[in-house]
């Protein structure tokens, strides 16, 4: 409820506003009457108006500054008659004293105490028709001017202050009551008058003799007495307690004597001072309160919804051509190069071509002239420049691969390509490269060790283990016991096993990626105690599970790893040398710009993605590899093809690993060491795969014909086949034990006795208990980079990031465009049923909005970090930088956060049509969708899909509800600090503003109402801003936790 303090406040400081320019000590009677009231009168009205307002400014800001912006410019603009004064010399004119019926500040003060007889009493003025009892009016004193709508003189022989505040010292008002003048509104049970505000129209009343009533305003005259004759208004008041002096709908009052009808082509709202014009398109008749904007509205949707249709349905066609170009592009070059190369082969055999009878003598010209080394016949001839190639400049930037020089990072190599800059010279230098590479690998076996070629090696990485050890937390369990063993760059370990042997909990181990145990043990790396954290950067993991990204193609899976991952001093062209050496080894160049695909949309085919998972390691060249059961999933052909691509990176001097689940034969000698894990992750075997069948041969255990060596001993291992000899499946991971003089755990001790007396004489038991230490985690600002690679920097990995959700977002237009149409809907229907009404400034329309477009945002906006969670933590822990990927993310989003509001403003501004601008209501909706979009960030990154989108529909809902609770409660004072509060704040005081004049009682008393404060605007935006702000920081905080 209204406040009379502030009421009181208020109204004073009117009354002293108007009676300003008067005298400070009047006469009546003993003063001449003013013949006429003059502009020059008028005039100094206005001039003693603001100076007054600059006099009582602090005091007037002090009671109701929370509904006036301004005070000087609100109030000069409800009471500046400067050009509107007629109704002052009509006034006057007519009675001939109107200095001596104007209202004092006591008797302003008597009304506007009376407007609430009580605090909380919502029974006012308007309802009751008569103020408190005072010194004019009450009950053994009732002149005619105690009347509405009529006024009396005051007395003759008194004195009296105008700015006297006390209503004890009231001026008695008895004499000469006259109806009051129009433009002036006289109050019942008060004998004064009061100039009414600007955007009022306060004519004289017409009486209706049927029921006695003085319209348009609803008071009646006294009964009993004949010659009393309806005056002008009888109060100013909220609009919810009466609108009869505002100015009509559909009519504007440029003073307040005066009503025009809106003309045709202009709209006129209640209140109103002037005539708007109509927005183009829209239909105006005359005396039109409102524009019909419905039609305006309506177009709009057809618009959009056909722009977002074609979005729609065309949305893959932009990324489409590009790629049908690039293809083109490359599909030259990788003709050309293969041209090139077929040229090249046909050039050298014609050269190579000799006579018997001239060999010996061109063997001596060349000795003699040309200075060139020869080789025996049995060697391939070695060139180091071909002088009759097809393209000369080709092969000056190809650094003489021809020779069989691989070693892309000599100087000449790298000042070449980075002279390439168009996609033709790119592709043309990576498939002349790759064609070079296959003449090579036709000339030499792939194990061999490369004589007479220079192979890029890359960092060495030896990992050796020794009695490794580890414990489920909490409980004393052990996964893994006693594990010792190396495993060495250059060459291909596969760790075999039955199920629960913890073949991958080793590899992870390993890679410094298990948790949830406690380890005891040592592992070094080059021969140091030293965390392979250091070295994640040159690591490379290969997952069980086929964590690729399904919107992108294969190529731009690869190409992205291979910019984030590699060293940042590559050159471009080097970097799509890599990628396409990758393609072409995985056997993927026919699905190249294929879509990966997911659950719901079919892409690639299985044993596709398995390969395209491993490329993703092998774009970065790293110097440790691990891959988890990399030919799950894959034929033979596919496995072979696999393990040669691996193979290759081996003779680099990749030191790689992987866990295999029956390879065949073919694959299984592929392999160079095989270490072999029994249940509880107990060492069977751990060296070469040549001497497996000797070793185990060495038991008496034989592999039968026709059998697979790795099947046949996992069998044993199950229990399903017998070993054979004198040793048991339970005896051979001690017999490997002793076999290398590693130390016996203490519960296999009984194993050892079975042994014989030899072996049982040096074991000695291992103790772990003091040793029990949690898995090293990395940490960011204390674990060293020993790898000697500088991947590129933030703000490049954010550009690629940006590159990379860019074309994600287009492939997804289809699901952007279904939100956009469900805002349009909801702008529609909201602001068709939610209509601005003047009494609340649209607080209904504007809490629909807040929960409806903070809802929809919200759910949009969780799929921003739902639904790549696993793609990130594989990123991550391979070195990905996460504020690039968290910045690229929230920077594409930007393009929802402006447009979502503008989307939905289309409609709901131009159906429900407040006072307050477009531009305005724009600004509102931005922050709010901006603070939102930060606190689905949260919800998406903290929580599962399922329980985030709970989430999201609950709390716009909840923290509305709380943020409409009345201030009495308890609940309110969380209230004031919850977003929904803020937006209702903001729409409604911007809506605010734009009353002016005659609805300046009504904005008070509204604002009064809801708590709010009209200067709040731009802090409530703050607000909104720093809140979607901290929301980000907490997502980022939450995704740099959960990532680990």
């Amino acid at each position: 409820m209204i406040n009379a303090c502030w009421v009181t406040t208020f109204l004073i400081s009117i009354s002293i506003l108007f009676l300003g320019h008067f005298p400070q000590n009047v006469c009546s009677q003993k003063s001449k009457p003013i013949p006429r009231i003059t502009p020059l009168i008028s005039n100094l009205f206005l001039a003693k108006f603001n100076q007054t307002v600059e006099k009582h400014q602090p005091e007037i800001e002090k009671v109701i500054g929370f509904c006036t912006e301004d005070v000087k410019k609100d109030f000069h603009g409800a009471f500046d008659f400067q050009g509107r004064d007629r109704f002052f010399q009509k006034c006057h004119e007519k009675l001939q004293d109107l200095p001596l019926r104007l209202c004092t500040v006591s008797e302003l003060k008597v009304y506007f105490t009376s407007f609430l007889k009580k605090s909380g009493d919502r029974k006012s003025v308007s309802e009751s028709h008569f103020l408190d009892p005072n010194r004019n009016c009450n009950l053994t004193s009732w002149s005619a001017g105690c009347e509405a709508g009529w006024a009396s003189a005051a007395n003759p022989g008194q004195k009296y202050v105008f700015n006297e505040t006390n209503p004890k010292k009231m001026p008695f008002r008895t004499s000469n009551s006259k109806p009051c003048c129009e433009g002036f509104f006289c109050p019942q049970g008060l004998t004064c008058m009061i100039p009414c505000p600007l955007g009022a129209h306060c004519p004289v009343a017409k009486l209706i003799p049927a029921t006695g009533i003085c319209s348009p305003y609803h008071y009646q005259l006294p009964s009993g007495k004949l010659n009393h004759s309806c005056g002008a208004a009888d109060m100013w008041v909220p609009v919810h307690l009466g609108n009869e002096m505002l100015c009509d709908p559909g009519y504007y009052c440029p003073t307040t004597i005066k009503k025009i009808e809106c003309p045709r082509g202009y709209y006129c709202r209640m209140g109103s001072r002037v005539k708007y014009r109509c927005f183009a398109g829209t239909k105006c008749d005359k005396g039109t309160e409102i524009p019909s904007m419905q039609v305006f509205g309506v177009l709009l949707i057809a618009l959009l919804t056909a722009i977002l249709i074609v979005v729609y349905n065309c949305s893959d066609q932009v990324i489409s051509t590009r790629y049908e170009k690039q293809a083109k592009s490359r599909e030259a070059a990788a003709k050309y190069a293969r041209e090139t190369a077929h040229a090249r082969q046909k050039s050298r055999a014609s050269r190579e071509w000799k006579p018997s009878g001239l060999q010996g003598l061109q063997e001596t010209l060349s000795r003699t002239f040309t200075r060139t080394k020869t080789r025996s016949a049995n060697s391939p001839q070695v060139h180091k420049k071909d002088t009759n190639s097809v393209d000369d400049n080709l092969e000056d930037k190809s650094s003489n691969l021809e020779s069989g020089d691989k070693n892309l990072n000599s100087k000449h190599a790298r000042k070449a390509s980075k002279e390439l800059h168009t996609r033709s010279q790119i592709f043309k230098y990576a498939y002349g490269q790759i064609e070079r590479e296959k003449a090579m690998d036709g000339n030499m076996d792939m194990v061999y060790d490369g004589e007479g070629i220079s192979l890029r090696k890359r960092p060495r990485i030896e990992i050796a283990f020794n009695e490794l050890t580890l414990t489920l937390k909490g409980k004393r369990k052990n996964i893994m016991r006693c594990v010792s063993g190396k495993i060495l760059p250059g060459r291909i370990s596969a760790v075999m096993g039955p199920s629960g042997a913890g073949k991958t909990t080793f590899l992870s181990a390993l890679t410094g990626k298990i948790t949830g145990c406690n380890m005891s043990g040592n592992i070094l790396v080059n021969g140091k105690t030293e965390s392979i954290h250091s070295y994640k950067k040159i690591v490379g993991f290969v997952p069980q599970d086929d964590i690729v990204h399904g919107d992108l193609t294969v190529e731009e899976n690869l190409r992205f790893s291979a910019r984030c991952r590699l060293s940042a001093d590559i050159p471009k062209a080097d970097k799509v040398l890599i990628t396409e050496r990758v393609i072409e080894a995985l056997g993927l160049q026919g699905v190249r710009d294929s879509k990966v695909g997911t659950v719901e949309k079919r892409g690639i085919s299985g044993g596709q993605k398995k390969r395209v998972n491993v490329g993703l390691e092998m774009v970065m060249e790293p110097s440790l590899l691990i891959l988890d059961e990399p030919t799950s999933g894959l034929d033979s052909a596919s496995s072979s093809l696999l393990l040669r691509a691996l193979r290759r990176e081996a003779l680099e001097g990749v030191n790689i690993s992987m866990v295999v689940h029956q390879p065949s034969y073919s694959l299984y000698k592929m392999f160079d060491d095989l270490i072999l894990l029994a249940k509880g992750g107990i060492t069977v075997y751990h060296g070469p795969v040549e001497k497996v069948e000797e070793y185990f041969g060495g038991m008496g255990i034989t592999i039968p014909d026709r059998v697979n060596t790795p099947d046949h001993l996992i069998d044993i291992l199950e229990g399903i086949t017998k070993p054979g000899g004198n040793v048991t499946a339970q005896q051979l991971p001690v017999k490997w034990i002793l076999h290398n003089g590693y130390r016996v755990p203490p519960d296999m001790l009984h194993l050892c006795d079975q042994n014989g007396s030899s072996s049982s004489s040096s074991v000695e038991p291992v103790e772990h208990a003091d040793s029990q230490r949690e898995v090293e985690k990395y940490n960011y600002f204390t674990t060293p980079d020993l790898s000697g690679r500088v991947t590129p920097g933030v703000f490049r990995q954010y550009r690629y990031y940006i590159g990379r959700v860019a074309k994600q977002r287009l492939r997804d237009a289809r699901v952007q465009a279904a939100d956009y149409i469900i805002l349009l809907l909801a702008g529609a229907c909201l602001g068709t049923m939610a209509e601005v009404s003047d009494v609340s400034f649209g607080y209904t329309g504007y809490q629909y909005t807040v929960i409806a477009v903070s809802l929809l945002c919200m759910i949009g906006a969780l799929r921003t970090f739902s639904q790549d969670k696993l793609q990130y933590r594989r990123e991550s822990a391979n070195g990905m930088n996460s504020l690039s990927y968290f910045l690229a993310k929230d920077t594409m989003d930007l393009l929802n956060v402006v447009m979502k509001p503008l989307v939905y403003l289309c409609m709901f501004y131009f159906f429900s049509y407040p006072r307050s601008s477009f531009e305005s209501n724009y600004l509102v909706l931005l922050c709010l969708v901006y603070c939102v979009t930060g606190i689905s960030y949260t919800l998406a990154i903290s929580l599962e899909f399922s329980q985030a989108q709970l989430w999201s529909v609950l709390l716009p809902v909840v923290l509305t509800l709380i943020a409409n609770q009345d201030k009495t409660s308890a609940v309110s004072l969380v209230g004031q600090f919850v977003f929904p509060r803020w937006a209702l704040e903001a729409f409604v005081t911007a809506n605010a503003k734009e009353y002016t004049g005659v609805w300046l009682m009504t904005r008070c008393a509204a604002l009064k109402k809801f708590n709010f404060d009209i200067h709040n605007s731009k802090k409530c935006l703050c607000y909104l801003m720093v809140t979607g702000m901290g929301c980000r920081i907490l997502a980022f905080i939450c995704l740099m936790s959960r990532s680990k």
